[in-house]
């Protein structure tokens, strides 16, 4: 969908932001409730897509992509109703499930017309289905077809679609492989693998095309233990990686020019990972941080960039961002208590 010119946000306020906090959230903000930095700033929309949860029941909110409709449609592991479909208000138009007790990615395609998704269930498949939710296609486990020896684990995480209609399907918490596999579903194949070199990773979470650089397609890999985004050609082959110290990065997702992505954890306290220390982190076009609303300012000494943490307690775990057309920000989040996704209002 072509993304139209943002249109700038002139509120000075944000009415009853401490009365509209979801259960489980409580946050500390600057006096004219912005957060963010550079060009780069927010208010916080805390009440936007809160529903009712005896009715429409959420567990963790995975991930959140947006349609040619401009709806919002989120993934999430309660089986009554993996997928939630918003409005732009937060309202909710419908929802539909698969009975799946561990759905952790949404993928969006255009194919001839048409938009299908991509959902991955940590317990092992990988699903293709209309916006309606019927299954169209479903991709073999590596343990079955043989691609993976006895003994290796197999739980994906993520999906992303080539322009020639290649999938890509990231083992994150199981062998540390990304498979790719033809429009056919034919397994081409695999790279990566779990260690610490520069073409293998640690929880290789999330994956994306990237062609902001002259319109070649490249691979964004999420190597989270390693706090870094890794570059790979189409064909697997180690570019770079993009080093963001203190963030436990999820899946990277490019908008225009610029790549979003949620932070689960962040070193807040030592060298490990600390729960709920999560913020959003933003890149520009050079793969440069540009601003962290809820952590800390982004900040290069000699061209390194230094240590990033949470700087206030917004969120808890950030697993995902969805971005529209004004540029604004819609954040799932995994154990934060069963709340909805927050937006984050650009101004």
């Amino acid at each position: 969908m072509k993304i139209p010119r943002r249109h700038f946000l002139k509120q000075t306020a944000l009415t009853g932001i401490a009365m509209t906090i979801q259960p489980h959230l409580s946050f500390s903000i600057s006096e004219d409730g912005i957060i963010g930095h550079s060009d780069f700033k927010y208010k916080i929309d805390a009440k936007w897509g809160n529903l009712d949860p005896e009715k429409t029941p959420v567990k963790n909110c995975h991930e959140m992509v947006m349609d040619k409709k401009a709806r919002l449609i989120m993934v999430t592991d309660e089986a009554r109703n993996n997928i939630i479909i918003y409005d732009q208000s937060g309202q909710l138009l419908e929802s539909w499930t698969l009975g799946l007790e561990a759905a952790h990615g949404l993928t969006l395609v255009e194919e001839g017309g048409e938009e299908f998704l991509w959902i991955v269930d940590n317990g092992g498949r990988v699903i293709k289905t209309d916006l309606q939710g019927n299954i169209v296609d479903e991709i073999a486990s590596p343990i079955k077809e043989g691609i993976y020896e006895k003994g290796m684990r197999y739980t994906p995480t993520e999906t992303a679609v080539a322009p020639n209609g290649d999938l890509y399907v990231t083992d994150g918490y199981g062998s540390q492989f990304v498979l790719q596999y033809d429009k056919n579903g034919k397994f081409v194949r695999k790279f990566g693998g779990d260690g610490h070199g520069d073409a293998q990773f640690k929880t290789v979470h999330g994956i994306a095309v990237d062609q902001r650089k002259d319109g070649t397609p490249t691979l964004l890999c999420t190597s989270r233990g390693h706090n870094s985004f890794k570059r790979f050609t189409m064909e697997g082959e180690y570019l770079e990686t993009i080093f963001l110290p203190g963030a436990f990065v999820c899946r990277p997702v490019i908008h225009g020019q610029n790549l979003y992505a949620g932070v689960c954890w962040s070193r807040t306290k030592y060298l490990e990972q600390m729960d709920n220390s999560g913020f959003v982190t933003i890149l520009d076009q050079n793969n440069r941080v540009v601003s962290n609303p809820g952590g800390t300012a982004p900040v290069y000494l000699d061209e390194k960039l230094q240590l990033m943490v949470q700087e206030k307690p917004i969120f808890k775990h950030c697993h995902d961002v969805c971005i529209d057309q004004d540029e604004n920000i819609y954040v799932c989040q995994w154990n934060a208590g069963k709340t909805y996704p927050i937006k984050l209002i650009r101004v």
